[in-house]
């Protein structure tokens, strides 16, 4: 860009070439100069329109900060209002929690502790609403922190539960309780009685089943196999260690399916039915042992029984 100036007092005309980079350092320098003055400006008015005393200023000022205070607090309010909201479903769901763990305990037959706690069958609430006041941020932080030690005591007594059904479930499983065959069907009781070979009274330490020969036998709880062997007396004969001391014993089998030392689950067929050893006929003479002595059997059979049927 060629520019001519022309003067009275010069005796020639002068020419000035301006190139690019003079044209850019133009342009630059009248955008920092603007900045400058703008940021001069701002900081003047806003750091100290208090000192200056601009009553438009000031006024301007106090508009926004009520402006920006008024949105601050709306979206506080909006999010304690929401987290109030969740809170009070966390809480019902809390209560539904109690009810559900009083419940299984009932079915299932065992004591939980108690804890203080609101106990309820019905979680729903509702009534009318009545001079609503919201939860302010020290409130909501406080209910939060309840609300987290609430949690922490159900889910304490929740796995005390749990265990308590698994402790009940596992003694169960090893409780002989189960008939160790299919039919009930028996020849002599627990007791004294006239013994078949000698006619003479004795002690009769179990109970015998009739049975066919070849009928399955089956574990009455679950256990380990202490003793798989003939015995003279008892014939083929399988002894079940099922803890605390408790060992159930099954005679005069035909044949057997376990080996010493092997587990053995609950209802498991572990022999057949036969005549080894001292018997006058096929059958399954059955004991349950307490540290070594002899219990009557029927009182763990009965036990096994279904309670419908047991009230028959």
């Amino acid at each position: 860009m060629h520019i001519i100036l022309v003067s009275d007092r010069m005796a020639t005309a002068r020419s000035i070439t301006l190139t690019g980079g003079h044209m850019a350092l133009m342009v630059t320098s009248l955008v920092a100069v603007v900045l400058v003055l703008s940021s001069m400006f701002s900081y003047l008015t806003v750091r100290h329109a208090a000192e200056i005393r601009m009553p438009f200023l000031q006024e301007l000022l106090r508009t926004v900060s009520l402006e920006e205070t008024g949105k601050s607090r709306d979206l506080l309010r909006d999010s304690l209002s929401t987290m109030a909201v969740r809170l009070g479903q966390m809480q019902g769901q809390l209560m539904q929690l109690d009810t559900l763990g009083e419940r299984l305990a009932g079915l299932a037959g065992v004591r939980v502790v108690e804890t203080k706690k609101v106990r309820t069958d019905n979680p729903g609430s509702g009534g009318p609403l009545t001079r609503p006041n919201n939860l302010t941020a020290g409130e909501m932080g406080r209910a939060l922190d309840d609300l987290a030690r609430q949690i922490e005591v159900r889910s304490q007594t929740l796995a005390g539960l749990e265990s308590q059904l698994f402790d009940e479930r596992i003694r169960k499983h090893l409780l002989p309780s189960a008939r160790p065959v299919a039919d009930d069907t028996r020849a002599s009781g627990f007791g004294w009685r006239l013994d078949p070979f000698t006619g003479q009274t004795a002690m009769h330490e179990g109970i015998d089943f009739i049975a066919e020969t070849g009928t399955p036998i089956l574990a009455a709880g679950a256990g380990i196999v202490q003793a798989s062997e003939h015995h003279p007396q008892y014939g083929n004969m399988i002894e079940i260690d099922h803890g605390n001391n408790l060992v159930t014993r099954y005679a005069h089998a035909s044949k057997v399916f376990v080996k010493l030392g092997e587990f053995v689950k609950r209802g498991q067929k572990i022999a057949l039915v036969g005549t080894t050893g001292r018997s006058t006929g096929p059958h399954l003479h059955f004991e349950v042992r307490s540290d070594g002595v002899a219990q009557n059997p029927s009182r763990f059979l009965e036990k096994g029984i279904p309670q419908r049927m047991a009230q028959r």
